[in-house]
């Protein structure tokens, strides 16, 4: 039991019906009677006045535990100070029901399509959960269900300093959509320990967050909910990556950290926008038709370091298409041991190679440094694809597909005149 699990089992519990006691450290969401046996209205209706209670103390909202998930209509605004938390690690196989194809434990069923779920505002926390929609398919992408985000930030409010951990969601189109208005910027917005397979190919998104994101640990695979009713087909995985969007996109950002961040079956494992830099480290991104598209607006600091991941960029409608490094704009972009292959994978159409390792283009001044990078399956005549004349590159201690040293320099061409 983790230490903030263990505090949470002790701290003392007000009596049902007490829901004015401000002497409890947290309420169980039963003491407002939202239970499994309600409507999906119902407990909108009451879990809203929960945290209500909550957000006036700066109190947390204990999840309890059922056989039976909280079936639950969305439209909630989780408001400044509120903390919802249930029992769950992240379940990236998912609970099970020992009868029936559901999970259990700190659930919440979600059959509404029409409105984001919960609303985040500055000084939440949502940990230890499960969001489950039960009407999602698993087979046909005709009948997928474009559910709205389950987690959207605030747009109305300026959301500072957002916890989101351990949490797991089977059937999303759209996880967590944290695109910000430019008028109500975020900050400070902590992702560790999620896990789920959007069909909407998106897990994460952030526009404006002007202080430090970070998306730590999480986990995108079609297999995700392999206990409760098995993976997705080849067909919806197909579809997904027909998609063309990132698993992880970040848009007008300072300095965002990912660290430990996988993704399997999807078009674009991690984008980084033209108004962002920061760093991009330890990472698998598996079965991409492009692994890292990263960009810039500015040489001063639209700098990214990328270093000690792999990616298997392998998917996609055209092998021209295909590039785990695909580098544009302006700024600066350092890559340190990161390796590429490609191959087959039975569970999605696989064109088994990649056109290049990197992948460079546009005509702006933009400068890539690379080092003991690990490069093979492509099948283009150099690892490195330049379309950009004014693009400054070298290559150092590298390995290409022939398992020889590759070490190149490419400077721009108007420099050579």
């Amino acid at each position: 039991m983790s230490i903030l699990m263990a505090a949470v089992a002790m701290a003392p519990r007000s009596g049902r019906g007490q829901a004015g006691n401000t002497f409890s450290m947290y309420k169980s969401i039963r003491d407002f009677n939202v239970l499994p046996t309600n409507s999906a209205a119902v407990n909108k209706t009451n879990l809203q006045t929960a945290i209500d209670w909550a957000a006036a103390r700066g109190a947390a909202l204990f999840v309890d535990p059922s056989n039976e998930p909280y079936p639950i209509d969305g439209g909630l605004v989780l408001k400044m100070n509120a903390s919802l938390i249930g029992v769950h690690g992240p379940v990236g196989r998912g609970t099970r029901h020992p009868e029936k194809q559901q999970p259990v434990g700190s659930v919440f069923r979600i059959e509404d399509e029409k409105n984001v779920l919960f609303t985040v505002e500055s000084a939440t926390q949502l940990r230890g959960l499960q969001f489950w929609y039960p009407n999602q398919t698993l087979s046909d992408p005709a009948k997928i269900i474009k559910y709205p985000a389950t987690i959207q930030v605030s747009q109305t409010k300026a959301a500072q300093g957002v916890t989101l951990s351990s949490l797991t969601f089977y059937g999303e189109y759209l996880a967590m959509d944290f695109n910000a208005p430019a008028n109500n910027p975020c900050e400070q917005i902590l992702f560790e320990h999620c896990y789920g397979y959007p069909l909407g190919g998106e897990f994460i998104r952030i526009d404006r967050c002007y202080d430090i994101p970070r998306i730590l640990h999480c986990h995108v695979n079609p297999s995700n909910q392999r206990f409760i009713k098995g993976g997705y087909s080849k067909a919806i995985i197909d579809a997904v990556i027909a998609q063309k969007t990132f698993s992880y996109a970040i848009n007008h950002t300072d300095n965002a950290q990912l660290m430990d961040v996988f993704t399997f079956g999807v078009y674009g494992g991690v984008y980084l926008g033209p108004a962002t830099y920061g760093q991009l480290t330890n990472f698998n991104l598996d079965c991409v038709t492009i692994g890292v598209h990263k960009l810039g607006d500015n040489t001063f600091n639209r700098n990214w370091q990328i270093a000690q991941g792999s990616i298997i960029a392998n998917t996609g409608a055209r092998l021209d298409e295909v590039h785990p490094l695909l580098i544009e704009g302006q700024g600066h972009t350092s890559l340190s041991s990161v390796e590429a292959f490609s191959g087959p994978n039975p569970v999605l159409t696989t064109l088994n190679q990649s056109q290049d390792f990197l992948h460079v283009r546009g005509n702006q001044r933009l400068t890539v440094t690379l080092f003991g990078c690990r490069m093979r399956n492509y099948v283009a005549a150099a690892p490195i694809t330049n379309l950009n004349p004014n693009a400054v590159i070298q290559a150092v201690a590298c390995i290409d597909k022939n398992e020889r040293l590759f070490n190149q320099t490419i400077e721009p061409t108007a420099d050579k005149r």
